[in-house]
């Protein structure tokens, strides 16, 4: 079984930022439609609304690399980036929050991101501390449940999930635009990354994909936290495989099989040309789930 092939394929923001060399990382820009692109660089995927109203983001990758993405963005529009919105607290995901909040920027985000990032954090997984976010790195707006910003001909619907990948998931959904951004609750390059000391949980990464392609259809375009753009076809292929592996682990954690002895059956193995990244760390995480509930 292969078990971990690279770090940024599962958001591990604190050993990521280790081994990156950002001199080298170029961010490039992909358009999804008129005015909404994706920029791909080291880190989650960013989205980019512009037009006269300004330029709403999502996610901002590492403070390193704000320069690289705010040329990035100057290839778009000339307009300054007016809202941050943070799918999930991750440094990956959140890291340029300080440069763009010192700029102006709005940062938003669901509240247990800011709980998070106002304290020092310990992520189990890792094995690791982050430390307290600065002041300027905080989201300023926060909600429970969903917000709503009109910008550039555009409603956007930011809208919290079951707690997944953490427990201050968000999805964000442009309905004129019929594209969501759905952070590292859905990770197109392998079995997703469930942080428990932050609330994650297996049934939220499920629920969440069963409520996007609710919301979607076969024209939605579908921004994963990493990985390529995508539609729902594939996100509901990838929703069933983390299904599949995940009932398959609670049956034999009730037959009271060791964590050793799962992994041994290599039952994923049918879904790692498809999805090669975290699938040892996604059993794990789901046996520790289950046996620990």
């Amino acid at each position: 079984m292969r078990s971990l092939v690279a770090v940024a394929l599962l958001g591990l923001s604190t050993s990521l930022a280790a081994q990156t060399n950002y001199d080298t990382v170029q961010v490039r820009a992909v358009q999804l439609s008129p005015g909404l692109h994706v920029l791909f660089g080291a880190g989650g995927n960013i989205g980019v609304s512009s037009g006269p109203d300004g330029t709403f983001i999502i996610d901002d990758q590492f403070a390193p690399l704000t320069p690289k993405i705010v040329a990035a963005i100057k290839t778009i529009t000339d307009k300054p980036v007016k809202f941050v919105v943070n799918t999930h607290f991750h440094g990956d995901h959140t890291g340029g929050n300080e440069n763009f909040g010192n700029s102006g920027a709005v940062i938003v985000a669901h509240e247990n991101v800011r709980k998070r990032m106002s304290s020092e954090q310990f992520i189990a997984a890792m094995n690791s501390r982050v430390p307290a976010a600065p002041h300027a790195a905080l989201p300023v707006v926060t909600f429970t449940e969903a917000i709503t910003i009109h910008l550039n001909g555009d409603s956007i619907v930011i809208m919290h999930v079951s707690p997944a990948h953490t427990d201050g998931d968000v999805v964000v959904h442009f309905l004129k635009a019929n594209a969501i951004h759905m952070g590292d609750a859905f990770n197109n390059t392998g079995l997703p990354f469930i942080d428990r000391s932050s609330g994650g949980t297996s049934a939220g990464i499920i629920s969440s994909a069963d409520l996007v392609y609710g919301m979607s259809n076969a024209q939605t375009k579908i921004v994963p936290g990493h990985g390529q753009i995508t539609d729902r076809i594939r996100l509901k292929a990838w929703r069933d495989a983390v299904f599949a592996v995940r009932e398959r682990v609670i049956l034999e954690v009730r037959s009271g099989k060791t964590i050793e002895a799962v992994l041994a059956l290599t039952f994923s193995a049918e879904y790692e040309k498809q999805w090669p990244g975290g699938h040892e760390r996604f059993i794990r995480t789901v046996y520790d789930e289950v046996s620990k509930r």
